[in-house]
């Protein structure tokens, strides 16, 4: 074959064509554009000189090419190739190269043009996140049909901004700030911890029923103090590899699953208002030990949840949305099949006395029952939902090790045009192709 690799490289230092290698977006905000292409030539002394200096012509930078052996349009005398270029097929430039290699190519086929957002590849990458939330925060939102009770109390507001102040300094690989709750955070904690701890033994799964105990003997769980996020983070590290890092208030979806694709959960460490323990227009620190916590100590869990967090990093955004509403459906709201009946490991279940009772029951509320249905990604992610009510309709999952190959096989079906694959001894994804050839794939 004449083709080889050594050919190649001759070719690209004869033409000064750009090879760069695969780079992404290096910011939030940017925007790789990828174009890939499939082409045969015919074998001949310096037969991809003109496609090599075409793209030069056109200050088009390819990252990648490689020949491919027994492809289907080979013969003893015309090879395939295939090429990702930088930039998008809406470039003038980029439509006219490729009119360019059509006219010289023996074969020639767009096999996609894509423009993907900015996404992390490394859990040092978190630091990047802006803490610009979306609700809450430091800066209590009062939403008429749902109230927040401390809006009103100028103490509770500025406790509050100086606790979020551990989310704005925090950097990876430092100590989670130590919070000193004060005698009516930990009343509050105090009210729903013993009003919960009263129905996890009939409501909760028994992975949670499990790990529970393990957080009170390692994490110092109970209804007089409050637990601290370091000392979670780190038996939740030795247990799982899931992390805990603080967080201002509510994350842009595509950011917050970011941070579950490197097994980092963000999580608030202000609690509620002491006025009213019972509610909370927004998560807070009972929701996330008591809800979220507990769950990633268990393996099977901690690996479905870093499924959906690698399904979107690159992805689009109504992927995002998808993916967005799975993640409601299943770590906040999931029911699973458990010694005949429904038990619950969502957090907002198990973290919300008075939705726990009525997931499980057939108790009427806001003029509905709860509706159950096998869990399906591809349905639950175009399900409509409210926020402020109980929910009407409840998936429920097998195991964790099903709905883990459930959303594996849902996030190949998705537009991006690429999949990632985590290393957990770097804490690194690296980017691979679908087909194997290409780093790219699809349409545009």
């Amino acid at each position: 074959r004449i083709i080889t690799r050594d050919n190649i490289l001759l070719m690209f230092r004869r033409s000064c064509a750009r090879l760069q290698g695969s780079r992404w977006a290096s910011r939030p905000g940017e925007v790789t554009k990828r174009t890939s292409i499939q082409f045969s030539v015919r074998n001949s002394s310096g037969c991809l000189l003109p496609f090599l200096q075409a793209c030069k012509d056109h200050d088009t930078n390819i990252v990648q090419l490689k020949s491919r052996e027994g492809a289907g349009t080979d013969t003893a005398e015309v090879t395939t190739l295939f090429m990702d270029l930088d930039g998008h097929i809406s470039d003038p430039n980029v439509k006219s190269l490729l009119d360019k290699f059509k006219e010289n190519a023996h074969f020639f086929h767009m096999i996609g043009s894509h423009e993907i957002p900015y996404f992390p590849q490394s859990v040092e990458d978190l630091d990047k996140i802006e803490q610009t939330t979306l609700d809450a925060g430091e800066e209590l939102q009062d939403d008429p049909d749902c109230p927040h009770p401390g809006f009103h109390d100028q103490e509770y507001r500025a406790r509050r901004k100086a606790i979020v102040r551990n989310a704005y300094d925090y950097r990876h690989g430092k100590q989670i700030p130590r919070v000193h709750y004060t005698k009516n955070e930990i009343v509050a904690w105090s009210h729903c911890y013993k009003k919960l701890m009263s129905l996890f033994p009939t409501h909760a799964c028994k992975q949670y029923q499990y790990t529970f105990p393990l957080l009170v003997e390692n994490c110092g769980y109970g209804p007089e103090s409050i637990p601290q996020l370091e000392d979670i983070s780190n038996y939740l590290h030795s247990r799982t590899g899931f992390r805990l890092r603080p967080i201002a208030g509510l994350l842009s979806p595509r950011d917050f699953l970011a941070g579950l694709a490197f097994r980092v959960f963000f999580s608030t460490q202000y609690i509620r208002h002491h006025s009213k323990p019972d509610y909370t227009p927004e998560p807070d620190i009972v929701h996330e030990l008591m809800g979220h916590a507990p769950m990633f100590a268990d393996p099977e869990f901690a690996d479905f949840s870093q499924e959906i967090g690698l399904a979107s990093l690159g992805a689009s955004e109504a992927d995002i949305e998808k993916l967005a509403t799975n993640y409601w459906f299943t770590v906040e709201f999931g029911l699973c099949r458990q010694q005949g009946t429904f038990k619950a490991y969502g957090a907002g279940l198990l973290s919300s006395h008075g939705e726990l009772q009525y997931s499980q029951s057939s108790e009427k509320v806001f003029e509905y029952l709860p509706e159950y249905r096998n869990y399906d990604p591809e349905a639950a992610g175009v399900q409509k939902y409210p926020i402020t009510k109980y929910q009407p309709v409840y998936y429920v999952a097998d195991s964790f090790a099903r709905a883990k190959d459930q959303m594996k096989a849902y996030s190949n079906s998705l537009s991006r045009p690429f999949c990632v694959q985590y290393n957990p001894c770097t804490e690194h994804v690296k980017v691979l192709a679908q087909s194997g050839e290409s780093q790219l794939k699809g349409s545009e």
